[in-house]
């Protein structure tokens, strides 16, 4: 019961995670800082570079989601376990996105005139996609050691 609901809750906690302040970003830090989160990076992003755009979304935002509401589907015996393999796909995906934002911040920091701190928010995003992966091998393998489930 715990497992589900600590996958129920990634539910909620994603699209908090998707709001929250990723990083704050600015041209020197006289001229202040503005909050970058996933959404507000992704509507700069479909702004400019729509391919991008729609690799980024699919990575921050649907393959994280999909892949929490089919394990759940899975853990509520709703979905065929046989489907776990490709939720953990997803999964893998969704961490993509994780490493694309850390690069870019290691990038923007390597500027000289740009300034960048870490949030909270990338905490949480990163916290998120980690306890999926993570509920969904503890799925993974309470499926295999019952398999009359």
């Amino acid at each position: 019961m715990l497992l589900r609901l600590a996958t129920l809750s990634l539910l909620i906690l994603y699209p908090v995670a998707w709001f929250a302040p990723l990083m704050r970003a600015g041209l020197l830090p006289i001229f202040g800082l503005s909050e970058i989160s996933v959404v507000t990076g992704l509507q700069s992003l479909w702004r400019s570079d729509v391919i991008l755009a729609l690799i980024v979304t699919c990575f921050a935002i649907f393959a994280p989601y999909l892949k929490t509401i089919g394990l759940a589907l899975v853990q509520w015996n709703l979905l065929d376990a046989r489907t776990t393999p490709a939720l953990h796909i997803l999964g893998k995906l969704a961490m993509a996105d994780v490493f694309l934002i850390a690069l870019y911040i290691t990038v923007a920091k390597g500027i000289s005139y740009a300034t960048i701190e870490i949030a909270w928010g990338l905490y949480m995003f990163t916290g998120c996609i980690l306890a999926s992966i993570i509920l969904g091998l503890i799925t993974e393998r309470g499926r295999r050691s019952d398999p009359g489930q």
